[in-house]
């Protein structure tokens, strides 16, 4: 009876989304890599298998006890990161990935989630104070990893620490002044970036204004997919029945640009079935922090919720031609192990906050 009543705030609808999430991916994934490559189907469920592991036991959790060893996780972050650099597996010229037996582990993917339990750990830390040399350590904690990740190179996943900090830091009670110097600081300093790009980052840049200067090299990933979901029409072509999926004209499909099959087998309509799913899961999400009296609590909800929220955003946005192409996976859709694992964690720490407040 205890055990049922610790079990009493527990977020089924947080979790349901999830799970159709992922069942709507296993269908595309499916389709995505039908007739040649459906063992990608298989691992991915054996991932699945791992997650359930990894949230079982991150429900069972105190959340406030994985927050308190954050600079565990935070120096493991630096260390397998370091390790990509030295003696990662490359592909398509980013050196991105550690190879264990059969599979491929992505630390970058593990640096969202443990570089923000670190920032959690370091704001709640603070008892209150809100002076600008918390925010410069604040900052300092994402720095390192941000210039490990951007060497692989992997700017999308870079990028996305820069949101969290900055949400993290607005939800701490940073002075909106010192955000506001330091967004115009970094738009400022933008166009100096330009020169650290590799060809390919900015190619993609100029592509995404004008898809059309390089249609069967940079461009055709952008143009392949725009074509994909726009041939889609309201209600789809029918699974497995997308001719560009099917005949091969999608790069990428079973990753990054999953959605694209889902907008060409599936239509508007079913585009706006993931879309709904994804507005309840981030919903929920943000539900858990504000329910919350608990400051750490509230930070890593609200930080999920980014994490989570800033990926789709992002994804969809660049399979429809509205964003460059930055290479980020689509939570609980797209193939990947690192992901769908951190997600899952991610999701486990949500349920850790709602039953643990």
């Amino acid at each position: 009876m205890l055990k049922l009543k610790k079990y009493k705030d527990f977020d089924w609808i947080l979790v349901a989304a999830a799970v159709a999430i992922y069942a709507l991916g296993l269908l595309f994934l499916f389709s995505a890599t039908y007739p040649y490559n459906t063992d990608y189907v298989f691992k991915q469920i054996v991932w699945l298998l791992f997650g359930i592991l990894i949230f079982m036991a991150v429900v069972n959790m105190n959340y406030r006890k994985v927050v308190g060893v954050a600079n565990i996780f935070y120096f493991l972050t630096v260390f397998l990161l370091l390790a990509v650099l030295a003696f990662g597996s490359k592909r398509l010229g980013a050196q991105r990935w550690l190879t264990i037996g059969s599979f491929n582990i992505q630390p970058s993917e593990f640096a969202k989630i443990f570089v923000m339990l670190s920032l959690v750990q370091y704001l709640t830390g603070s008892k209150g104070q809100r002076a600008l040399k918390n925010i410069f350590i604040a900052l300092g904690i994402t720095i390192l990893p941000f210039v490990l990740i951007l060497k692989e190179p992997d700017l999308g996943t870079a990028l996305m620490l820069v949101p969290i900090l900055f949400i993290l830091l607005y939800t701490w009670g940073a002075p909106i002044k010192y955000l506001v110097s330091m967004v115009a600081c970094g738009i400022l300093l933008c166009p100096l970036g330009w020169f650290f790009l590799k060809d390919y980052q900015k190619d993609r840049l100029l592509v995404f204004m004008d898809p059309g200067i390089d249609p069967l090299g940079a461009g055709y990933t952008i143009i392949q997919s725009r074509i994909a979901i726009g041939s889609g029409g309201l209600f789809g072509k029918g699974w497995l029945s997308g001719t560009q999926n099917q005949l091969n004209f999608l790069s990428e499909r079973h990753t990054d640009f999953i959605f694209s099959v889902a907008g060409e087998e599936w239509g508007f309509l079913g585009g706006l079935v993931v879309l709904a799913l994804y507005y309840i899961l981030i919903k929920r999400a943000f539900n858990i922090a504000e329910k919350t009296d608990d400051p750490c609590g509230r930070l890593l909800a609200v930080g999920i919720a980014t994490m989570i929220g800033i990926q789709v955003v992002v994804n969809l946005s660049m399979t429809m031609g509205f964003m460059p192409v930055v290479g980020l996976p689509l939570p609980f859709m797209s193939y990947g192990g690192s992901s769908l694992l951190v997600t899952i964690a991610a999701i486990g720490l949500l349920e850790s906050i709602a039953i643990h407040r």
